[in-house]
């Protein structure tokens, strides 16, 4: 098989392979951006392996090239790296790896071409091409990894319980990669991902949960939501997932598996947005659902207050899992507590003023909650998910009314407290609370317009029923 390069990429490496015969060293072109190159995929990073010192090697490229670009490089590892605009390039030493059964950091020795491809997570990503002269474009493919990309196939290269074993992350890029390239996962490869699902101890929250957020990035991330569940890690990394698993049935009335209609919500949200944040939304929408899970006789299964108990659970989350803590955190949890109150204006004869409490509570971020709801309308019921659609519409045609009229989108009431303490002579408590929310509220209510000179004017008359008197 010969692989295209564009001609950028042809000069960048015929150029890097030259460098490397003047250095008698052997030099390969190796993993990812070989796969990608064969499946068809777009790639901007290149890992180059040599037989020798790969950062004597980068340095000796970059010497080549007329604007000199910087070479970044970590003696520890033995690896360095040039950008070249936006193609990025990695040189590395072939390398032999050997593991401790407490860490997947593994101890490291000098290896030929076959040791490194024998490290290799799977084999597809242990193809390698020449770059020297006499050997540029040939493809060695020790573990038939074209067969497992025409096929499709997540395999290792190696016996996959030891492969999982030496470095359990490669567990989650099993699951990764298939949820990315839409490919299977090998039967005796996914099954030693099962035996193996402890080992997982031994990897680091942040690269545990970088895979995750890559998995939430594919354009079908419940391929890997439920293979996480399938393979028994999902136990390991967010147990909380697990218990919306599975249906129960009483008096023969039974509620919907919530764990699957979660993963739907997050499928019919991807072609709406790239935002990761509003996609972890997608996912703990329902995260509360358990917890409030009952029975009522006559009716039938209820989770009364799921979206303010999940709400609650996802702080708790995200400490856990290592994500972001401030914005991101703040912003998925309003979208999980809002989460049903759009779909409850289609259920009522919608008020302005219910209309303009949706709009000041959810701000700036009233699209993206209208795109969450839209995509957790899950029926197979065709009729009832247009009507369901059409009436959001119409809530959204009354919410753009309302905001023209009032401009509540980020709306900060006309009269702070700073000017409630100055008017009345007063210091922060109580009455300055009050008195601002009496003004919140009867603008939300529809009392007063959203205007200076009239909130003013209803400031002192919930000031004088206080019995507190202007200053000045």
């Amino acid at each position: 098989m010969t692989i295209q390069f564009s001609d950028k990429e042809e000069a960048i490496f015929k150029q890097i392979g030259a460098v490397a015969d003047k250095m008698n060293m052997p030099c390969y072109l190796i993993g990812g951006f070989v796969r990608d190159k064969i499946i068809g995929r777009n790639t901007k990073d290149a890992d180059i392996v040599c037989l020798g010192d790969g950062i004597a090697l980068a340095h000796a490229y970059a010497n080549e090239l007329s604007h000199k670009p910087i070479v970044a490089y970590f003696k520890n590892f033995g690896t360095a790296q040039i950008k070249l605009d936006e193609f990025e390039i990695e040189f590395v030493g072939a390398r032999k790896e050997s593991y401790q059964q407490d860490s997947r950091k593994p101890q490291v020795e000098q290896g030929t071409l076959v040791d490194d491809q024998n490290r290799r997570d799977f084999t597809i990503n242990a193809l390698a091409i020449g770059l020297n002269h006499a050997q540029f474009g040939l493809l060695l493919d020790p573990f038939n990894g074209i067969q497992a990309i025409e096929d499709k196939r997540i395999q290792t290269p190696l016996e996959p319980v030891q492969t999982f074993s030496d470095d359990p992350l490669r567990m989650l890029r099993a699951i990764r990669f298939a949820a990315q390239l839409n490919f299977v996962i090998e039967e005796n490869t996914f099954k030693a991902i099962g035996e193996n699902v402890h080992r997982m101890k031994i990897v680091s929250q942040e690269r545990i949960t970088d895979e995750l957020n890559k998995i939430m990035l594919c354009s079908k991330p419940s391929i890997g939501w439920d293979l996480l569940y399938k393979s028994g890690l999902l136990k390991w990394i967010l147990p909380q997932m697990l218990d919306l698993h599975g249906a129960v049935y009483i008096e023969g009335k039974g509620h919907k598996d919530n764990f699957y209609h979660t993963l739907q919500v997050l499928d019919n949200i991807v072609p709406h947005t790239q935002n990761l944040w509003l996609r972890w939304a997608a996912l703990l929408h329902d995260i509360g659902k358990p917890a409030t899970k009952k029975f009522e006789e006559g009716h039938g299964w209820t989770f009364h207050g799921h979206e303010v108990v999940g709400a609650r659970m996802v702080p708790k989350i995200f400490s856990k899992l290592k994500l972001p803590l401030h914005e991101p955190m703040k912003y998925v949890q309003k979208l999980v507590l809002l989460h049903l109150r759009p779909i409850s204006l289609t259920k009522e004869n919608i008020t302005d003023s219910a209309v303009r409490r949706l709009l000041f509570d959810a701000g700036e971020d009233i699209d993206d909650l209208m795109t969450l709801c839209s995509a957790d309308i899950t029926s197979k019921n065709k009729q009832k998910v247009n009507r369901y659609l059409q009436n959001f519409e119409m809530v959204k045609e009354r919410m753009q009314a309302v905001e023209t009229q009032d401009q509540l989108r980020n709306w900060q009431p006309p009269i702070s407290g700073e000017l409630i303490m100055e008017v009345f002579g007063l210091t922060p408590g109580r009455n300055v609370g009050v008195i601002k929310d009496a003004i919140r509220e009867a603008i939300l209510d529809g009392i007063i317009p959203n205007q200076y000179e009239l909130a003013y004017q209803y400031m002192l008359e919930k000031g004088a029923e206080l019995n507190l008197k202007p200053v000045k």
